[in-house]
């Protein structure tokens, strides 16, 4: 390994929030921080892409003017040890747009694509990090080698802070908590 291929410090040492909210955009694109430390997350397909564009817009018409859904943007799930997730889509309350960072309390559903290389942190650490942060549903998206994705929901149990399973969708995704959504997601 040569010199210029070595990372840089700041992946390799603790991270603190005051630290990371100095960053520029740029510095925090395609990162999450766990824990403290910089997690780097894998490029992204077309495929991956276009089924969260389907996803945030379809969330964004259902939601009405109390929420938003958008993309690529931090959820701050923790400060000390700082823990930033970059969900695929956040649907939060719409009086926070301008609150940064984004907190638990602004947010009402995430929702992560699985990606080649994330299924284990959407499927297990994700799922456990958001429902310790009392956020009320999470959905995990999963593209089938069929083409058409399989999204599954999960609603918070407030008293032990673990998700229960909801319903299990493919093709397309009718659901009525946490309001009124029907996504047609066909193949993929």
């Amino acid at each position: 390994m040569t010199a210029e291929s070595v990372a840089p410090a700041w992946m390799h040492e603790q991270i603190t929030a005051e630290q990371y909210d100095s960053w520029s955009e740029e510095q925090c694109a395609g990162i999450e921080i766990v824990d403290g430390m910089v997690v780097v997350s894998p490029s992204t397909t077309k495929r991956h892409n276009r089924l969260v564009r389907i996803l945030a817009n379809a969330l964004e018409a259902a939601a009405g003017t109390e929420w938003n859904a958008d993309t690529g943007f931090d959820v701050r799930l923790q400060d000390v040890p700082l823990t930033n997730r970059r969900p695929d889509v956040v649907v939060y309350r719409a009086d926070t747009i301008d609150v940064s960072p984004t907190r638990p309390e602004h947010v009402l559903l995430v929702v992560e694509v699985v990606s080649p290389g994330s299924e284990t942190t959407d499927r297990i650490v994700k799922t456990d990090q958001y429902a310790k942060a009392g956020i009320a549903f999470y959905w995990r998206v999963e593209q089938a080698a069929t083409g058409v994705p399989l999204v599954y929901t999960y609603v918070l149990d407030p008293a032990s802070r673990t998700y229960r399973d909801g319903d299990v969708f493919t093709g397309v995704v009718k659901s009525s908590a946490p309001f009124p959504v029907e996504v047609d997601l066909g193949r993929i």
